[in-house]
């Protein structure tokens, strides 16, 4: 049985660092599911800083849409770290998908994983509330599907400052 993490917090909380410092604790060589769509300069300098930061050792796959599809393929490669479950959300809700399905799909496909899986996620429940329809539609459908993740998760932690706080031992 695989071990399934959700790593959640603010923007700039430091979340994808901790995760990718909690990947190392697991044996084989770590695989990074990217949910993110270089669109700008802004985000290829993004991109590029994550990478570097990781290193050379890790084996990316592009998923901004099909990352249950990612996770079955990868599976038995090594600990895969998927970074992150609301750049998924946007990508479905943005191209008309039905995010809540795929969020059921997503928690029944990492209930069968055998190898560690470690997501990341952004707490947007803690900010003010959007001025738009979107925006509130977005705000609770990642509410809701953070919920469902972490109630399938082994461990969830909130970073704060760059600092892990356990909240699901």
């Amino acid at each position: 049985m695989s071990k399934v993490i959700l790593i959640t917090g603010g923007a700039r909380s430091g979340k994808s660092a901790l995760a990718e410092r909690h990947m190392r604790s697991f044996p084989g060589a770590p695989v990074y599911i990217a949910t993110a769509e270089i669109r700008d300069d802004e985000m290829a300098q993004r991109v590029a800083l994550h990478r570097a930061r990781r290193g050379p050792e890790w084996r990316q796959i592009d998923a901004p849409l099909d990352v249950v599809g990612a996770l079955r393929d990868s599976d038995g490669a090594g600990p895969r770290l998927l970074d992150c479950l609301t750049l998924w959300l946007t990508n479905l809700m943005l191209g008309g998908h039905d995010w809540e399905a795929a969020g059921r799909v997503l928690a029944q496909c990492l209930s069968t994983q055998s190898a560690p899986v470690i997501l990341v996620t952004n707490e947007v429940g803690a900010g003010i509330v959007p001025e738009s329809a979107l925006g509130r539609a977005f705000r609770d459908a990642a509410g809701l599907l953070n919920q469902r993740i972490a109630a399938i998760s082994d461990e969830v932690y909130l970073a704060v400052s760059g600092l892990p706080m356990k909240v699901k031992p």
